[in-house]
This record gives C-alpha cells, sequence and structure tokens, in this order.
C-alpha cells in the first residue's frame, strides 16, 4: 500500500519524537516500504551541529540506527533555511514531492486554540499535498 515514509524529524526534540518514530518503523515493517527522515536546520551553528553538512551526517546516522530492518534502506535529507520555525511548513511540502512519499508520519501536539489562527505543520502538509498524511499525540 505505502511505498515511501517521509518522516519529520528534529534532532534537538527527539524525546518528543518516540511515538512517531515508533509508528513509522511499524508501518514501513508492515508495508515493506522505505523510510526518508526530513530534518530542517539552519546555517548557523546549533546544539545539534555546526554545519547542515553536519546536520545531514547526523540525520542519515540517525536513519540508519532507527529505521527497521526490513530490506529498504532508509534515507535523510536535510533543507537549509535562514529561520526553520517559519519555513518548515513550506520544507516539508516540498519534500513530500521531491522525494516521492506516498505517506507523512509526523508527531503533533493536542489542539489548542491557537490553531484556528496558526494551524499545526501537520494541518498544512496534508492541506498542501494529496498524500495520507498520520498525525501522532503524544
Amino acid at each position: 500500500m505505502f511505498k515511501k515514509i517521509m518522516v519529520p524529524v528534529d534532532l534537538a526534540h527527539l524525546g518528543a519524537l518516540e511515538k512517531p518514530l515508533n509508528v513509522a518503523a511499524d508501518m514501513a515493517k508492515h508495508y515493506g516500504a522505505a523510510l526518508c527522515y526530513v530534518g530542517v536546520t539552519t546555517s548557523q551553528p546549533s546544539s545539534v551541529a555546526r554545519t547542515p553538512e553536519e546536520y545531514q551526517m547526523k540525520l542519515l546516522k540517525f536513519a540508519h540506527e532507527h529505521a527497521p530492518d526490513n530490506g529498504q534502506e532508509p534515507d535523510a535529507r536535510v533543507y537549509n533555511s535562514h529561520d526553520p520555525a517559519v519555513d518548515l511548513d513550506d520544507f516539508l511540502v516540498r519534500a513530500v514531492d521531491e522525494i516521492g512519499a506516498d505517506l507523512v508520519v509526523m508527531g503533533t501536539h493536542l489542539p489548542h486554540h491557537i490553531d484556528a489562527i496558526m494551524p499545526a505543520n501537520g494541518s498544512k502538509v496534508a492541506a498542501h499535498t494529496d498524500v495520507s498524511v498520520f498525525l501522532v499525540r503524544p
């Protein structure tokens, strides 16, 4: 059913991603799908990496450590942004097409009143792509 699953990952907040990462791995095993972990970072040094290239290496290492052994090689894509918090949605929408994902598995938060003004990232990905989006709450 699914051939390529995209999983947005923020290496600075892995603790909050445990459930979506487990769901993505389980679905990849069940469907024999490849996983592509996507990160958005800045060219400025951060607590995770000094450069986008270092972030790419860390994300690829993470992908190999967390993807299930289902015969599919995991992939990692990093997008460079001047302001990842502002650009995240646009990069995730772009990544869906560029990697050929047919499912996105991502973490989300419980609904808040502010969502009426500023929708969650998953809402924008679902509204601006034609793929299935599985939002996993904490």
